[in-house]
Formats: C-alpha cells, structure tokens, sequence
C-alpha cells in the first residue's frame, strides 16, 4: 500500500522511539474531569451524602463495640443482663456501612461510566480530525493502549479522588479528636505523626517509583505496537518465511516489558514494606500504652477494644490512602499520553471564515502550486492545472513524478506552500474541510475494507441511503453477478482489510461506495493497477458510466486506460511537462510517446 514506508509501523526494537508526552499534574486533570461530574451534580450529592453515611456508621462501631464488651465484664457490673441493645446496633451499624458504601458506588459509577463514553468518544473524534500526516507516522497498537489506560485512569481518579482522599483524611481527623478526648492527647499525638511520616514517605517514595511505571507504560505500548504491527502484515511474513524473525522481534520487546516489569514490582516492594514498618510501629506504641493502662485500671477492657479497633480502622483505610495515592500517581501516567493526543492541535483545519463549498459546475484550477511533504524535498513547483467542468483529465508520469500528491492536495489532506487550489473560484482554504470532502469521491489504488458485509462497505459510501440506492449502486458497479454467485450474497464478510474479495472485486465495491456518495468530482487513483486485463476492461466500463456527466481526475500508470481523456497531463518531477488528448501527446514523439511504446512493448 503506498505510504506504508512512512506509517512508522515497522519499528525495530533497538530503535523504538516514542514521542515524550508532557506530564499532567492532578490540578489539571482535575479541571478536566469536572465538567463531566457537574453534569450529574444531583447524583454527585446523593453520593457524598451516602459517603457520609457509610464514614458516620464507620466512627461509631468501636464506641458500641467498648459498651459491647463493658456489658458482658462482670468485674465492672456483675448485675447487669446482656447488653442486647448495643448488640443488635452494633450489627446496624456493620450492615449500614457496607450497604450506604454499596448505594454510594452504584450512584456514582453511572458518572464515571458516562465519562469514560464521552472522554473516549472525544478522543475518538479528535484522532479523526487530526491531519494525514499524523496517521501515517502513528503507531496504532501504542495509541490504543494509551487511550485504554488513560479511560481507566480517568475512571480511577474520579471514584477515588471524591470517595477515598478526602474522607479518609476525614476520618484521620475524627479518630485523633477521639482519641484525645476519650482517652490521652498522647494517642491522638501518635496518631497523627504515624499518618504524617506514612504520607510523605508515600510521596516521595512514590515520585521515585514513578519512573518505573513510565518505563513499563511505554515498554507495554512498543509491545504491544510491535503485535498489532505483526499480525496486520500475516501475508508478508509468510512470503519471507520470517515467522521466526518476528518471534524473536517480539520477544525482544517483551524482553523489555519483562525488564521494567520487574524493576517496578521490586520498587512496590520497598514501598509497601516501609508503608508496613510505620503503620506496625505506630500500631506497638498504642497498644502499649493502652494495655499498661488497663494493668493500671484507669481503662477498661473495652476502652483497650475501642482504641484496637480504632486503629485497625484508620490504619486500613490509610494504607489503602497510599494505594489509592500510588494509582492517581499511576493514572497520571497514563492520562499523560492521552490527554496528550487531545492537546495535539490539527494541522489542517478551517479557517474562522470558513463558508460550505458551493459546487454549481465542479471546475478545478491549480495555480502556482508549491508543495512538499519535506521543505527540503519539493514535490510540485509553479505547478498550473485547469480541468474544465464536466471534463475527464488524466494524469500519467513515473512513480514519484507527484501524481498521487495532486488527489492529497485537493482533498487538503495538506496546505500547499505557495499557491492555490479552487474549485469554482473558491479557494479550497477558504470553504469548510467537511463541504470540501462531501463534493469529492476517490477509488483509490488499495481499497481498504472494514472486516464486514460486503453490503455495509458500499453503504460506508452514504450511511444514510436506502436498500434501493445502494442496490442500484451495486447494479451499476457490475456487482451483481459476483454477489450472486456468493452463498451468502450481499451478506458475505470481506475479511480484515477485505482481503477475502480480489482486487477486481474491492474496486467494484469502492466504485459503488463512489456512486452512493454523489459527489459532483471523482478521482480515480491508479484504480486498475493492480488488476488482471479482463477485471482491467470490466472497471474502466464502469469508471466511463460513473464519471459522466462529472469533472473526473484519473492518475494512471498504465497510458492504455486513459486514451479516451478529454486531456492527459504528463508529470516528471513535479512539473507538467506535456499535456493533450491521446493523438496529439503520440504526434508530439515526447515523452508520453516514450511512455507508449514502451508500454505496448513489454503488453
């Protein structure tokens, strides 16, 4: 397929190089995500008011587990019955946490679900808007995995942020005033210096860690790239019997993986271990302190259980704080790449005065037209070119002569550097990308198909057109014989990239998908190349019926299928170098005579 050379698809392990994507800090993310928590704030409400529940149902278990335990000690009160009533509370209160902490997820996940839709379904559209040249050099396994990871990070930070950060850092706050009021200000003293040391060696550790999940990140997504790469060019590798090869290409890239996998596991390690010493520490000192105080019986048995279950409760959620810590860190990362993609600018866009395109006879004009894919490799120069309205005119000349360029441009798929190109007097940078591309139809060289019913393919033409339409389509396009001799008709699947059809057949289908669109231009790229002389004569047919009646740009390499153009431009490097109807160019003996012969020669 032309431009597959420069689709940085094919990357070597040993020269794999992304582009570093600028880091997000949690502010911004945070300024990206609220708009889409504020278009459900009701729902927001209900669930911080669930939280709140759950986090009040939370604090009061240990003070209805010390009356609990204090009930039952017959040393303090032997005349006293089973304390039933804080009992059958306490259970309320474990059913009520649980159950307010279910409501408050189920309230919240359509939030994040919704989110997830609308940031996917905004990436979605920005990777159609950007330009050409964006897509040629993509690697499109690694820009999956960004957007998966970044969808889930999004995910993570909205749940996590609203319902994790804030009330556990709450719930720190109401423990140590607990403490210090029931019990000892040394308690709440302990307390609070164990979460402060625990949080900034969760921090720093955490930014040192950091590193390592980037490294593993982009080992994933080079991996990845490197698979998707593979199996989408199955027939290559079977041609070169380079199956081995790609084995062991591939097991280069997860040799990678493996590597930063490995570093960032044993970085978790030391996190988690020092997480664990200071929690433990911290956990020694209390109940020291409160078993001495029993020894000395200015604390009861169940003033000891209230103080364990205390900590047991804050220190669980403090060390999922340092997960939840560790993952927004993580999520970060991941947002970095995505939300990279959706701060890259489109190269070519419309202009703030862009008006629709009004198409009333479909006269093309190139004047002057400068162009390069590189600045310092033009490609066109002083280029002038008039197709009359209505007319069909060929472009013949050899590879790299800047034939195909001419369809590119007229799309604007790229801005020109000099010159102009109008349709109708209109210069194409002045009228709306979108009007631009619904007046213009291509059958290209490669027809590329999606992996679904030969139907739905020509449909893609015009989403919207009836059965009756797309049946005269397929009528037209001489399809119908070869869809009739299919078990399965119209129906029938093409494969990944339609490689179950033949070339004839793919082209019958991109002229249908052509004629469906009812543009008033038609550009026929090449578009029997790569087809036997029987399929050849059966398309040029069809090319004659569609492009009547319409302006119509044929590049070609065979001269055979252009001998009825209204006028055929020859092209060497750039420039237009001869041009006329078919008897005139032979009468000329230039090169286009050249050309001929050489053709009937080796025909």
């Amino acid at each position: 397929m032309r431009g597959m050379h420069s689709s940085g698809l094919s990357v070597h392990p040993n020269n794999e190089v992304r582009e570093e994507s600028p880091k997000v800090n949690l502010r911004q993310s945070m300024n990206y995500l609220l708009p889409y928590l504020w278009e459900f704030k009701g729902r927001v409400l209900l669930a911080m008011l669930a939280l709140l529940a759950a986090k009040g149902a939370t604090l009061v278990m240990p003070w209805a587990l010390k009356h609990i335990i204090d009930g039952v000690d017959r040393s303090l009160a032997p005349e006293l019955a089973l304390p039933a009533f804080f009992i059958l509370f306490y259970g309320a209160l474990r059913f009520g946490s649980v159950f307010f902490g279910e409501v408050r997820d189920a309230l919240f996940s359509r939030v994040t679900e919704h989110a997830m839709r609308k940031i996917g379904l905004r990436v979605f559209k920005h990777l159609h808007s950007l330009e050409l040249a964006f897509h040629l050099d993509r690697a499109t396994g690694g820009i999956s995995r960004d957007i998966e990871r970044g969808t889930n990070g999004i995910s993570f930070l909205m749940r996590f942020l609203m319902f994790n950060i804030v009330p556990t850092l709450f719930e720190i706050l109401m423990v140590a005033i607990i403490f210090a009021a029931a019990f000892s200000i040394w308690y709440a003293v302990i307390t609070l210096i164990a979460v402060a040391v625990y949080v900034v060696f969760t921090i720093y550790t955490t930014e040192w860690r950091n590193k390592f999940v980037r490294e593993a990140n982009q080992a994933d997504s080079s991996t990845s790239t490197r698979a998707i790469d593979s199996l989408l060019n199955y027939e290559t590798v079977k041609y070169f019997n380079n199956e081995n090869y790609e084995a062991e290409t591939y097991d280069k890239f997860l040799e990678k993986w493996e590597s930063a996998k490995l570093k960032n596991r044993m970085s978790l390690l030391a996190l988690n271990s020092g997480q664990a010493l200071i929690i433990a520490l911290a956990m020694t000192a209390m109940m020291w302190m409160a078993a001495q105080s029993v020894l000395d019986k200015t604390m009861t048995l169940g003033d000891l259980a209230m103080i364990n279950a205390y900590m047991i409760q804050l220190f669980i959620p403090l060390n999922f704080l340092g997960f939840v810590y560790r993952e927004i860190r993580r999520s970060l990362t991941d947002l970095e790449n995505m939300l990279a993609l959706l701060k890259r600018t489109p190269a070519i866009s419309d202009a703030a005065d862009a008006k629709p395109l009004q198409v009333s006879r479909g006269e093309i004009c190139w004047q002057q037209v400068d162009f390069g894919y590189h600045k310092e490799r033009p490609i066109l120069q002083q280029l002038d070119l008039h197709i009359p309205a209505g007319s069909k005119l060929a472009i013949v000349g050899s590879s790299g002569a800047g034939k195909s360029t001419l369809s590119r441009l007229l799309y604007r798929f790229y801005d020109i550097d000099g010159g102009n190109i109008s349709i109708d007097g209109q210069d194409i940078r002045s009228v709306t990308l979108d009007s631009l591309r619904r007046a213009i139809a291509i059958v290209p060289q490669d027809t590329v198909l999606f992996n679904t019913s030969i139907r739905e393919n020509i449909a893609y033409g015009n989403p919207s057109a009836t059965n009756e339409e797309i049946d005269r389509a397929i009528k037209m396009a001489h399809l119908e014989q070869f869809i009739n001799s299919l078990p399965n008709g119209d129906q029938t699947l093409v494969g990944e990239r339609g490689l179950k059809v033949s070339g004839g057949e793919k082209q019958r289908i991109a002229i249908a998908r052509v004629l469906l669109k009812g543009a008033s231009i038609l550009i026929f790229d090449e578009a029997t190349s790569a087809l036997d002389s029987k399929s050849e004569a059966a398309i040029l047919d069809a090319m004659r019926e569609v492009s009547s009646g319409h302006t119509t740009l044929v590049i070609a390499h065979r001269l055979s299928t252009v001998v009825d153009a209204d006028c055929i431009v020859v092209m060497e490097n750039g420039h237009v170098i001869e041009q006329g109807t078919h008897n005139e160019l032979l009468a000329l003996q230039g090169y286009y005579a050249k050309l001929w012969a050489m053709q009937l020669q080796e025909e």
